[in-house]
């Protein structure tokens, strides 16, 4: 019995021996020469996005130096351990410009040969300089393949945005006259179109506590130093300076001390700009029909503010309950606690409630 379990024991050691040898001699096998004649057969697909993964197959292929993308000869970097005699893989660059071109390939004996492609490439909006418009206002989309954008119209109408000017990266347009509340916009290039998943509020059509001034009957209902200033603006001439002194909780905002602000079914949204003061803080959103009632320590409606920019605000008014304690509240703010350090400064433009 012992002299079979050690046969088997030595025929095992031979037969991992025998395979490990095999494994060497294919990992040292020698890649494919170059061709004096490659040949391409098939490329799957024949059409793709940035990033997907492509398949030629074919003859001569061996050692490929260079892939390019002849539409602005933009190179797609591979790796060569997926190049063999019958077989080229390789990824489509992000950077390539869409449409139908030809992919120049060259191997390491300068013999170049080429296969016919279209890039699928649709227009991609990934931010935007602002989400407010009136008619002739302007707007810089920043994302992708918008060199060739070809119209932008306002989705559900056929009201037509104008062109300014255009690059690989961004889209600046000026925005037509509208009689939506809200629309997103459909972007078409050769490859096709979108349409936004960024919604644009007319201003026109909304209801306005703050744009270049006050309007419908509000006011300064600041506790603290507030003015209409045009050190900042996000859009128009002025926006409302709100500032709040060192060592106090305060709340600076809006009032409408006369006929108040009345619930109405069609404000959908509370919407602002801010523009932040030197460091990030906490700002509270408050108001006097609110179940906290106006400032009072009230934190269940909190904002962040960044530092230094300005940051977009759409928010539900379902969350804020600004009537829950009457269908008509006289002020709207924002209080904060502190600042701690020193005198602070914000900067508000287009307060509105979307329809």
């Amino acid at each position: 019995m012992k002299k079979i379990e050690k046969y088997l024991r030595n025929l095992l050691i031979v037969i991992a021996s025998v395979s490990v040898m095999q494994s060497c001699t294919q990992e040292a096998e020698p890649a494919a020469e170059a061709s004096a004649n490659p040949k391409a057969d098939k490329l799957d697909p024949g059409s793709a996005k940035g990033n997907e993964v492509l398949t030629l197959t074919g003859s001569g292929l061996g050692e490929i130096t260079s892939i390019v993308f002849d539409k602005g000869d933009v190179p797609a970097p591979f790796n060569p351990v997926y190049n063999t005699d019958k077989s080229l893989i390789f990824r489509v660059p992000d950077t390539a410009n869409g449409g139908e071109q030809n992919i120049i390939i060259t191997n390491k004996i300068g013999k170049q040969f080429s296969v016919p492609f279209n890039v699928i490439a649709l227009p991609l909006v990934s931010t935007v300089s602002n989400y407010n418009f009136v008619e002739g206002t302007q707007i810089t989309l920043s994302g992708n393949n918008l060199e060739d954008v070809s119209s932008v119209v306002l989705n559900g109408s056929s009201d037509e945005a104008t062109i300014v000017s255009k690059n690989k990266k961004q889209l600046v347009i000026k925005m037509p006259a509208s009689n939506a509340n809200t629309v997103s916009l459909v972007i078409t290039n050769p490859t096709g179109p979108i349409t936004t998943t960024q919604e644009f509020v007319n201003l026109d059509k909304a209801f306005k506590i703050f744009a270049d001034n006050y309007e419908n009957g509000f006011e300064n209902g600041s506790w603290g130093p507030a003015e209409v200033s045009s050190e900042y603006i996000k859009s128009g001439s002025k926006s409302f300076k709100a500032t709040y002194n060192k060592g106090n909780w305060s709340a600076d905002g809006f009032a409408n001390w006369n006929a108040g602000c009345a619930y109405s079914p069609d404000f959908k949204y509370l919407s602002f700009w801010v523009k932040g003061a030197s460091a990030d803080y906490v700002l509270y959103i408050t108001g006097d029909q609110r179940a906290g009632g106006y400032g009072n320590s009230d934190r269940s409606a909190p904002i962040v503010i960044p530092a230094n920019v300005w940051t977009y605000f759409k928010i539900p008014l379902s969350s804020l309950g600004l009537w829950a304690k009457g269908n008509t509240f006289k002020q709207l703010g924002f209080w904060i606690e502190g600042p701690d350090k020193q005198n602070e400064s914000f900067y508000f433009d287009d307060v509105i409630f979307v329809k």
